[in-house]
């Protein structure tokens, strides 16, 4: 009885082998429908098209100005300006003037000119007067105390930020300034005519 099962069951896988192969070569063999159609037509279109191209605009980058050097007494200014048709960058460094009296200061401080040193630092306004009210007046023409108060009263001409007529003078950084502001103003003012 065991032998029939077996044999049965080799049969039965046999049998389903020559069904599976007999189906699929009968599914590859077949010949392909071919439909034969022919059709005529006639298409009219008119196509009316509007591109619109979206870009960024150049760009002006302004310049990279490098005042980390903490023994210079600069500070960086840049600035750029772009518009569709031109683009304008530029920069400069201006002098900060308290960073240089104190260095100059310090200068004298270290080489033991203490008194040179409280001179230079006195050519600030609010030093001078700070000085004067603390009844210790900034030397002058190598005078102190009571004789440089009088000195300093008889010469107003020579205090610090002194205004003749009611009128600083300028000075040549103030000058720089100045035509640098007039120079960038006109660029931005001549850009605005051209849009």
């Amino acid at each position: 009885m065991r032998v029939k099962k077996k044999t049965l069951l080799f049969w039965f896988i046999v049998a389903f082998a020559i069904v599976t192969y007999l189906l699929y070569a009968s599914i590859t063999s077949a010949e392909t429908i071919v439909t034969d159609n022919t059709t005529k037509s006639t298409v009219d279109s008119n196509l009316t098209s509007t591109t619109t191209v979206k870009s960024p605009p150049p760009s002006a980058i302004s310049p990279t100005i490098n005042t980390s050097n903490s023994d210079l007494c600069t500070v960086g200014v840049a600035g750029a300006v772009q518009t569709q048709i031109l683009g304008i960058s530029a920069g400069k460094t201006f002098t900060e003037p308290n960073c240089l009296l104190l260095k100059k200061a310090k200068v004298m401080f270290d080489m033991g000119m203490k008194v040179s040193a409280v001179s230079i630092m006195c050519t600030d306004k609010t030093i001078w007067q700070s000085m004067k009210d603390a009844g210790t007046p900034c030397t002058i023409d190598g005078l102190v105390g009571a004789a440089a108060l009088q000195k300093w009263e008889s010469t107003p001409e020579r205090w610090p930020e002194y205004k003749a007529n009611g009128k600083k003078k300028w000075d040549e950084d103030d000058k720089n300034t100045a035509k640098g502001v007039l120079g960038i103003g006109g660029l931005l003012v001549s850009l605005l005519l051209l849009i």
